[in-house]
């Protein structure tokens, strides 16, 4: 009978050692450190963008609407005028939909209106990041004159 060939069992190493776990955190935090901030400032980017074209599409809507009444809306009948009719105020004979609903700006604020403006006859803004009058940066208003 032929014999049986023993082979030596071989343990076999599953795992990292520590070193390698070190190296491989190491490499991942390096990146997060070069990547996060890039990133993060693109998406400020992106919402000043998304603000930006905001205020353009609800400025292009007042002025829609001032064809259609002969006016803009009061300033407490606000922007709210450009989806339901106005039931306070001077009345709209003309009024149709303007925009289906009103966004918020891209920090979850109500964009602002003003009227009388105080850079044009009307004024549509948000406040920014931070959600109040002036600011700098991130925390800049970005309106209509812009």
């Amino acid at each position: 009978m032929p014999q049986l060939l023993h082979r030596p069992l071989r343990t076999a190493q599953r795992g990292f050692t520590l070193i390698e776990l070190v190296v491989v955190v190491s490499i991942l935090a390096l990146l997060a450190v070069i990547v996060v901030p890039t990133v993060m400032g693109r998406l400020d980017d992106a919402r000043k963008t998304a603000a930006k074209t905001d205020v353009t599409n609800l400025m292009q809507a007042l002025k829609l609407y001032k064809l259609d009444n002969q006016r803009y809306p009061t300033q407490e009948q606000g922007l709210q005028a450009l989806v339901a009719a106005p039931t306070n105020g001077p009345k709209a004979t003309n009024w149709r939909p303007y925009i289906e609903k009103l966004p918020t700006d891209p920090w979850k604020n109500a964009y602002q209106y003003l009227n009388p403006g105080l850079k044009g006859e009307v004024d549509v803004l948000s406040f920014g990041a931070d959600g109040q009058a002036g600011g700098e940066g991130d925390n800049a208003d970005i309106g209509s004159w812009q």
